[in-house]
């Protein structure tokens, strides 16, 4: 059963009780919903922080490219289990919990729906690495590697009405109609949102946002 912790200030404290607690790497998942606010919810716990031994991972990074996704015949589902390359994204943690240098990994940029190469990266001064995406707690399509090599696992509850309403104004925001963007929202990211929920039982914490 997942413990919970109720405010920004609750998680802030965690984190630097990990940070107090241990010299060693220690890699935390932020794991929600499309629309749950992981990366500004991450972002706001590295800035509250104010600290060089807190950096950030997004899973986002290892989107299959669109040209791949069409070869699959997957470009109509981008976001689902499938469409991300979870073996090097695997490898990417494997790595940084050994690495004693900085570690770079490609970052998502939405305004052109790809991945740049070596976009981000991890400093050596890192301890508490912060990985925030859908599928940590996945258990199929691959997914079932990842959780193992995380110390540990929160999961943000967010109200759905509220998540989905996000994710709609993100898709406009990004260039999709009004019309497109709700039926993406309610459509594909919602049949993603059911899956990732199945994980929520596995998480270590529950966390309200």
């Amino acid at each position: 059963m997942p413990q919970q912790i109720d405010s920004l200030e609750g998680a802030l404290a965690h984190i630097q009780g990990i940070l107090e607690s241990s010299q060693e790497r220690f890699l935390l998942g932020i794991v929600g919903k499309p629309g749950s606010g992981k990366s500004t919810f991450t972002k706001t716990l590295l800035k509250s922080l104010k600290s060089d031994e807190v950096a950030i991972i997004s899973m986002d990074g290892y989107h299959m490219s669109n040209e791949i996704l069409l070869m699959l015949d997957r470009r109509e589902r981008k976001g689902a289990p499938d469409t991300f390359d979870v073996s090097d994204f695997a490898q990417l943690l494997v790595t940084v919990r050994q690495a004693k240098e900085r570690v770079f990994f490609p970052r998502f940029d939405r305004s052109i729906e790809a991945s740049i190469p070596d976009g981000a990266s991890i400093p050596a001064s890192a301890r508490v690495i912060i990985i925030e995406g859908n599928y940590l707690l996945h258990d199929s399509d691959g997914w079932d590697v990842i959780a193992p090599l995380l110390d540990q696992s929160w999961f943000l509850d967010i109200d759905d009405w509220m998540r989905q309403a996000r994710l709609i104004s993100r898709h406009i925001r990004y260039g999709k109609s009004p019309e497109a963007a709700r039926e993406w929202a309610l459509g594909s990211d919602e049949n993603n949102a059911l899956l990732i929920e199945r994980g929520r039982s596995r998480a270590d914490y529950i966390v309200s946002v």
